[in-house]
């Protein structure tokens, strides 16, 4: 039995290690890639922003009264100048009417004083009256032409009163809800407005950005590193959504805020349809500079290490994986930023990377990432 059990195994073992010999190298994995290129890259930042009316005028009395009509409808959008509220005017009417005939009265007064000055100057020529009635006559003259002149001035005062019976809208907006109703008693300059006009076409935004933030960015041009940005802003809305109109910056303050360390940059956004309210919290997407030649590399093809170290794997001339320690500054979009570690024309592996190890050989495919 031994002797026939022994070829047998020995049979086996040939096979087995004909079968091994035989067995084909695998293939090289495959790994998708992309190609990096330099690129400007506008830093972004999403700020903190308040909507605000681009003028605000409360509406008050200039002379005392009551409210006899309201010539608005609340809410309503009205024109600078259009009439608003009317007050009993018949005192200011009277006063206007005696100024009037006060005015005329002086005029008469002149026209006497001026005949007799004219007289006594002839007069006078001819040594008929003595100098200081002629003297006098002349003064009187020169009263009644002053008092003519106070009297048109209390005039005219008389009938801007007359016209301020008629409250008018001081700029073009729209209006709130009226305060005062037909019949209340009012009084000029009064401290509680009548109604509140907002113009509300453009809105402001005012954005608060961190002063450190801002000494950053303008170290940051001053030195090349970043480019100057586009004035042009986005609105996102308390329920996430964009806002259809781009803004614009208007300019940014001067000082810093001493209770917040804050610096107030206001925005100017189109609001043709009235869907922007003052009072209303928004997001503000806000470009603050441009990295001239700026590296994007996709999020996937970037791991990071137990330590928080950021890495990449690339190809090699001759198709061989390397890994390569990178530095990122931050997020731009579904990208990171690369301030070291890559650069243009470099291969990185953003497909497959699980299958591969540094030094492996590997067959690279141009990889077709969609941008998010």
């Amino acid at each position: 039995m031994r002797f026939l059990i022994a070829p047998a195994a020995a049979a086996l073992l040939t096979l087995s290690a004909c079968g091994e010999e035989a067995r084909p190298t695998p293939p090289a994995p495959e790994v998708g890639f992309v190609t990096l290129a330099t690129q400007a890259v506008p830093i972004t930042a999403e700020l903190a922003g308040r909507l605000t009316a681009q003028s605000v005028s409360e509406v008050r009395p200039q002379v005392n009264g009551l409210i006899r009509r309201r010539l608005f409808e609340e809410g309503a959008y009205v024109r600078a100048g259009q009439p608003l509220y009317e007050i009993d005017s018949r005192l200011y009417e009277a006063s206007r009417n005696e100024a009037s005939a006060q005015l005329q009265n002086a005029r008469a007064q002149l026209t006497a004083a001026q005949a007799k000055a004219s007289r006594y100057e002839g007069l006078t020529e001819m040594d008929a009256v003595s100098g200081q009635d002629a003297d006098d006559v002349t003064a009187a003259a020169q009263q009644a032409r002053a008092g003519v002149a106070q009297a048109q001035a209390a005039l005219r005062s008389a009938e801007l009163n007359l016209g301020f019976t008629r409250i008018t809208a001081p700029i073009s907006g729209r209006i709130g809800r009226s305060l005062f109703t037909q019949g209340a008693l009012v009084t000029a300059n009064q401290a509680d407005a009548l109604a509140t006009i907002q113009a509300l076409d453009p809105m402001f935004i005012d954005i608060t950005e961190s002063s450190a933030r801002i000494l950053e960015i303008r170290k940051a041009l001053a030195s090349g590193g970043l480019g100057a940005a586009s004035a042009s802003v986005t609105l996102i809305l308390e329920d996430g959504s964009e806002y259809a109109q781009a803004g614009t910056i208007a300019f940014t303050e001067p000082v810093v805020d001493q209770a917040t360390g804050a610096v107030t940059i206001r925005a100017r956004v189109p609001n043709p349809d009235g869907l922007l309210l003052p009072g209303m919290f928004v997001r503000v997407r806000i470009e603050e500079g441009v990295v001239p030649n700026g590296i994007l590399a996709p999020q996937q093809g970037v791991t990071r290490s137990a330590g928080g170290q950021a890495t990449a794997l690339v190809l090699t001339a001759d198709n061989k994986v390397e890994q390569r320690n990178i530095v990122t500054s931050r997020a731009i979009g579904d990208q990171w930023l690369v301030t070291s570690g890559l650069k243009a024309g470099d291969r990185l592996i953003v497909e497959g990377t699980s299958k591969v190890r540094p030094g492996a050989a590997v067959r690279p495919v141009q990889a077709n990432l969609k941008k998010a």
